[in-house]
């Protein structure tokens, strides 16, 4: 009798922990006014379901409870959060857990150089993920450049998902623009010889694709990333190719309603 009251006890716990996990789940986590912000700010966002958009709003809500974001010669305020949040949500946006290993973002007033200074010359960078030492967990973004990648909707490019891109990357332990954990292995080497012979057509000025994609293959999977999410249209059109690989990376389909 004493092990079934016990068990009836464990039941009745149990399912009370559920009701309060899903409750809370349920109840909005953002601020009232962030949705309106992504309205406003983010084109992804925009184009969601109703049902999607809730979904957006949660994992929103969930990379701003774990990850701080602050300025360096800047103030940071709710559309600066918003707009990294939305960077990070975007390319993950296809999986249903997935957590950046990230602790701090830091913007900056302006572009900075190696040194991480916004003074002088050679303040060509505008983004950053740290790698060792104290920036192990940080990316350091240029407030303006994570501004301009939403401002501008017909551009190809938005510095803030790059760098998140990034990290997608490097969870295999490399930053070397095969996606180890999101590609089957007998796709690798398809996909690599895809980014070479993009390269080359970036090098032979048969490309539309940004040219900082010739970097290595890491920046290009990268800069290929940017065009996907922010003109899928435009990349389906252009490289049919690229587009259906970046589909199955990504899990996500952008071009189909939402």
């Amino acid at each position: 009798m004493a092990l079934l009251i016990s068990l009836i006890v464990l039941l009745f716990g149990w399912f009370g922990w559920r009701y309060l996990y899903q409750k809370q789940r349920n109840e909005p986590l953002l601020p009232t006014n962030y949705p309106q912000l992504l309205q406003a700010h983010v084109a992804y966002y925009q184009d969601l379901s109703d049902e999607k958009k809730k979904l957006f709003e949660d994992r929103v809500s969930q990379f701003l409870n774990h990850v701080k974001i602050e300025g360096v010669g800047t103030t940071v305020d709710d559309v600066d959060k918003v707009l990294v949040a939305s960077s990070a949500i975007i390319p993950i946006f296809g999986f249903d857990d997935w957590y950046y290993p990230l602790t701090n973002v830091l913007l900056y007033e302006g572009n900075f150089n190696a040194d991480f200074q916004t003074t002088g010359e050679d303040r060509t960078i505008l983004g950053m993920v740290g790698e060792g030492g104290a920036l192990q967990s940080t990316m350091v973004l240029s407030k303006p450049a994570l501004h301009e990648g939403f401002a501008n909707e017909t551009s190809k490019g938005n510095t803030g998902i790059h760098e998140f891109v990034h990290l997608l990357d490097k969870v295999d332990g490399s930053t070397d623009g095969l996606p180890e954990y999101l590609l089957p292995k007998d796709h690798l080497k398809p996909w690599l010889q895809l980014i070479h012979k993009s390269i080359n057509d970036i090098k032979s000025n048969r490309s539309d694709i940004d040219p900082y994609g010739m970097t290595n293959e890491a920046e290009f999977f990268a800069v290929v990333a940017e065009y996907f999410f922010k003109r899928p249209d435009l990349l389906q059109e252009k490289h049919p190719e690229l587009f259906a690989r970046l589909e199955e990376i990504f899990h996500q389909k952008p071009r189909e309603s939402t």
